[in-house]
């Protein structure tokens, strides 16, 4: 269950951080709707990495519909493997 707390909370920010563990944001509110999130922050670089991993991948795929795809001995070949 998501753990969402008014902003106003913030004025005793040691509670609001001691409800927050790995995997576990705390999302704020404003005026009754979603505003802010405070999250872990190893949770957080490892959503970053995701994104970015996402971002990369979709970016190859693109790159992969408008160019082309490399074969596989191709690559092989490029990065020195001998599967031989």
């Amino acid at each position: 269950m998501p753990n969402i707390r008014p902003v106003s909370d913030l004025r005793n920010y040691t509670d609001v951080l001691k409800d927050i563990t790995a995997g576990e944001p705390v999302f704020l509110t404003k005026n009754g709707r979603d505003r802010y999130v405070v999250m872990d922050m190893e949770e957080y670089e490892k959503t970053r990495a995701a994104l970015k991993l996402m971002s990369e991948l979709a970016r190859g795929e693109r790159s992969g519909k408008e160019h082309g795809w490399t074969d596989i001995d191709d690559v092989e070949r490029l990065l020195g493997i001998n599967n031989g």
